[in-house]
């Protein structure tokens, strides 16, 4: 067998030195390839459940794990089955979403699924606007949520929530209709997405919302393996995007990547 580059109890360190704490409620994206070879795990699966353990090791009985299982079902004209219906964001989401504890919320486009204490706070009866209040990013942050990702930089899917809140203009609601199967019924419903307007530079990219995050300390990570976690509080997220976004209206687009607005985030970055 290959030598190994992590272990679980790895994992769990790096997540306590990036602020992770029992009883926490944390969100993750990820790339779990980029740690390398996990202690013992011989297969994909063996991985995911390695690195689900040492989360739950370090938030304990009252703590909750959500990840993205996210589908976009009905803009892509598909049935929607939350039994069913893989995730589109990654093996350790499917791990997660297939695991006989977790329960999945369902969003026929942005589901999520969620394993521990709140699970049901956050998943049971979510809105048809995916971002509107009640949704599960409303909830997440209610909850006094903290993103921890690994493998990837500061941003988040929950980043479009704060856009939402703060009226980006480069954005909108727009409605999806579709079909949806809950326990073998078919159901005729709606889904309301936060879509960008279809013109050069709306694209998202939080390279300097990353940038500022780490500069200010508000983003910590720590080393796993090859790769590293890295977590930001769901309240410094929503801080620091309001604090620059007055000023840079455009900084999470790759509009704030050219020309004069780069030239201005620069000079925001290095103050």
């Amino acid at each position: 067998m290959a030598s190994t580059h992590y272990t679980r109890s790895d994992l769990a360190e790096a997540l306590n030195a990036v602020g992770v704490r029992a009883g926490d409620t944390i969100f993750s994206h990820s790339n779990i390839g980029f740690f390398g070879i996990p202690e013992t795990a011989t297969n994909s699966d063996e991985a995911c459940a390695l690195i689900l353990e040492a989360v739950m090791d370090v938030l304990g009985d009252q703590g909750t794990l959500v990840v993205p299982t996210f589908t976009y079902s009905f803009p892509d004209g598909l049935i929607f089955d939350p039994d069913h219906t893989p995730s589109r964001c990654g093996a350790f989401t499917e791990y997660v979403r297939l695991h006989p504890q977790a329960q999945r919320s369902h969003d026929p486009c942005v589901s999520v699924a969620a394993i521990g204490a709140l699970a049901d706070k956050l998943t049971t009866d979510v809105p048809v606007n995916a971002y509107g209040s009640e949704s599960f990013a409303a909830r997440f942050f209610d909850a006094n949520g903290r993103i921890c990702n690994f493998n990837l930089d500061a941003g988040s899917t929950l980043i479009h929530f704060v856009e939402r809140e703060l009226e980006v203009p480069y954005r909108f609601d727009k409605e999806f209709q579709g079909v949806r199967r809950i326990d073998g019924e078919y159901h005729d419903t709606v889904s309301i997405l936060w879509v960008r307007r279809l013109v050069d530079g709306t694209e998202a990219d939080f390279t300097f919302f990353d940038l500022l995050a780490r500069q200010r300390r508000l983003f910590h990570t720590a080393p796993v393996g090859r790769g590293q976690v890295g977590s930001i509080t769901a309240a410094s997220t929503r801080d620091l995007i309001g604090l620059i976004l007055s000023e840079h209206p455009r900084f999470l687009t790759r509009a704030g990547l050219t020309g004069k607005m780069s030239a201005l985030m620069i000079e925001v970055a290095s103050k």
